[in-house]
């Protein structure tokens, strides 16, 4: 099966109902994106398909062979961090950080298709769960992120 992760063309043999998470961690040792709950619930795992937000922890690969899967190696680098990675940091949202992660990727795709987002909407798109309790943090980070990215010097980190 052809799998396409952060732009660039992957092949599995992975059974066709084997969720896309472990594929990404155990078979393309891809382990930014987390195991958090299991049944889609906490968000852990999420990673955009074809630009959309999923949990990858309920999400058959077969069901995302030929489309466009980007994980959270593809948002930025330590050396060109992505406006909302700078956001996350500046606003000392991680704590133990393990939901960070799908965190990041649920709030990409939210400026993706909305780049100047209300509190409400940050609320309705940030369904992610966090033990430590950082929604406030979240929600200045993201609104500190979609300054960043639309002023004209923006810092775009990270592969599309």
């Amino acid at each position: 099966m052809q799998l396409n992760i952060n732009g660039k063309s992957r092949t599995t043999q992975a059974e066709p109902g084997m969720p896309l998470l472990w594929v990404l961690r155990d078979e393309l040792q891809l382990t930014g994106t987390k195991f958090g709950c299991g049944i889609a619930a906490c968000g852990a795992c999420t990673v955009h398909v074809d630009g959309q937000p999923v949990r990858s922890c309920v999400m058959p690969v077969s069901a995302v062979a030929n489309q466009k899967i980007r994980t959270i190696e593809s948002l930025g680098t330590p050396e060109k961090p992505h406006p909302l990675q700078a956001a996350w940091i500046a606003e000392q949202v991680p704590q133990c950080g393990y939901c960070q992660s799908g965190m990041l990727m649920a709030a990409a795709a939210l400026l993706e298709k909305t780049p100047q987002p209300s509190d409400a909407q940050i609320d309705a798109a940030m369904t992610n769960l966090c033990r430590c309790g950082t929604y406030q943090r979240v929600r200045a980070a993201i609104h500190r992120a979609a300054k960043t990215m639309q002023s004209p010097n923006a810092l775009k980190g990270g592969a599309a």
